[in-house]
């Protein structure tokens, strides 16, 4: 994971007084674009989610009221790009904060203000459900591209931090979700699918907390973002193991099974330490060899295990950020550490403050 590519002035100027600045443009099918005036809203960002951003929109534009299936901004497919960053003098730079399938518009006809809410693209893959028995073969890469071009036929999938391989094939059935059939593909090659804050899908592992540099460090002090934090421990739903299971019976491949571990004895939730063995379970025809069943069990052990520790940043905004960021925190006393991005809400009106839900916390450098 990466935040949004911005420049090193972007990241210098959030700390500064500065204007935030937002905009918002709908696509029409016939390819123009329109810029839609806003007032104000709230981009949510949530990696827990299965359409990862949503947004609620307000305009005082009455005339995006639709009173039939043909206006403008009526909830029949209609998208539009948002756009958020700031201004700082003859300085400016804004940043993709998400492309959206328009899913509610209304308000007050005569005095408005009107609202807009909609979610990130890959509710338009979610609902777009098997109409018969539908089969997923070839790797896993190929098979994700397909279910998604399936809906989105002109979807850009990123896949350059991905390991493809082959997978077992796997029979949905009618009337199931195309989406979930996504995410259990990825997980055979140890990766999380998602929609991008760009409209693209990116196909990637979840970062490795203790091996990748943060992308933001968020300081208190002079020129520092930080504001405040909200610190605390727990254990509740956290594994340091899981047993990764695959069986395919059409093609006749051995039942393979690969147990992965917290085999870390200088962490607190080390295997064979006084946590104790905390272990779930994971299972799927797509993985036929104990390769994937290790790439799998990577990615549960990396995402369940770590919330041993979390916490809440509150910061100056910097909607550049993605759900998997490394983030580096340092407190008022000095303590540094590592965080990784879990949700974020993103303002759209006055910028303010926003806070950042981690889903681990581990002492930084």
């Amino acid at each position: 994971m990466i935040v949004y590519p911005v420049s090193q002035r972007f990241l210098q100027a959030l700390a500064e007084s500065h204007r935030p600045v937002t905009e918002a443009v709908r696509f029409h099918a016939d390819g123009r674009t329109e810029d839609l005036p806003i007032t104000g809203g709230t981009v949510t960002v949530d990696r827990s989610q299965q359409c990862r951003r949503t947004v609620s929109l307000a305009s005082s534009d009455l005339g995006l009221i639709p009173r039939t299936a043909a206006d403008r901004l009526a909830a029949h497919g209609a998208r539009i790009r948002i756009t958020s960053g700031l201004q700082l003098g003859e300085f400016r730079e804004l940043v993709p904060v998400g492309v959206f399938r328009v899913d509610e518009v209304g308000g007050d006809v005569d005095t408005g203000p009107v609202t807009i809410t909609g979610k990130s693209l890959e509710c338009v893959v979610a609902d777009d459900k098997f109409t018969a028995p539908y089969r997923a073969t070839g790797t896993a890469v190929g098979a994700i591209t397909a279910l998604i071009r399936r809906s989105i036929p002109d979807a850009a999938v990123d896949s350059s931090r991905a390991t493809d391989a082959a997978i077992g094939p796997r029979v949905f059935d009618t009337g199931s979700d195309p989406w979930a059939a996504v995410t259990e593909i990825g997980t055979a090659i140890g990766c999380e699918v998602y929609a991008d804050a760009d409209g693209g899908f990116v196909i990637a592992p979840l970062a490795d907390i203790l091996t990748t540099a943060p992308v933001w460090t968020i300081a208190a002090g002079e020129g520092g973002v930080y504001i405040q934090a909200n610190r605390g421990l727990s254990t509740s739903g956290v594994r340091n193991g899981w047993l990764v299971r695959g069986e395919n019976t059409e093609i006749g491949i051995a039942p393979v099974s690969q147990l992965v571990v917290d085999n870390d004895p200088g962490s607190p939730t080390y295997w064979g330490g006084p946590f104790g063995r905390r272990p779930d379970f994971y299972s799927s025809p797509t993985i036929t060899t104990s390769a994937a069943a290790l790439a799998a069990g990577t990615l549960k052990l990396r995402a369940s295990m770590a919330p041993t520790a979390t916490a809440d940043l509150t910061s100056l905004p910097n909607p550049a950020l993605e759900p998997g960021d490394v983030l580096l925190g340092v407190y008022p006393d000095g303590t540094r550490e590592l965080h990784q991005v879990h949700a974020f809400p993103i303002d759209l009106g006055t910028g303010g403050t926003f806070t950042v839900q981690t889903i681990s916390a581990r002492e930084g450098t």
